[in-house]
């Protein structure tokens, strides 16, 4: 497992890799995300700043997300109407997701035949998986 050192070197080096300085602002966000062990919409991180103190713009905030995302540090969620969550990938095990579409509450899950299944499944059809998103969409079962 990596230790912070390591991975504020990974994002320094996926900055460095875009052209991007480091700046207190996307240290900052780079620092709320990997200490939060929630899924959260850029908005939350951008309230959760503005109660830290941080001046922070929602444009510096996507865009760090968004190199976070590229340079696998965090996972994107999109779970339905133009909305995403954030969580941070690296030092996690590997789950998935149920999103309920009723309360937008997030379900993480591990089911090793699941991840069998899909790999039985691409070496079937001549391929190796490299990354997968698995998403399950769900809703409460009325009684």
């Amino acid at each position: 497992m990596m230790n912070q050192e390591d991975i504020q070197k990974l994002f320094v080096k996926a900055l460095q890799s875009e052209g991007i300085k480091l700046t207190p602002q996307r240290q900052a966000v780079f620092s709320n995300i990997m200490n939060s062990e929630g899924h959260r919409e850029c908005n939350d991180i951008h309230q959760s700043l503005i109660k830290d103190g941080i001046d922070v713009s929602r444009a510096t905030i996507y865009r760090t997300l968004d190199i976070l995302v590229n340079y696998n540090l965090i996972r994107k969620l999109v779970i339905g109407n133009d909305r995403a969550k954030y969580e941070k990938k690296i030092g996690k095990k590997h789950h998935d997701h149920m999103i309920c579409i009723e309360t937008g509450n997030i379900i993480e899950f591990e089911n090793e035949e699941i991840e069998e299944l899909q790999e039985q499944e691409a070496k079937k059809h001549g391929y190796q998986i490299v990354k997968h998103v698995h998403q399950l969409f769900v809703k409460p079962i009325k009684k």
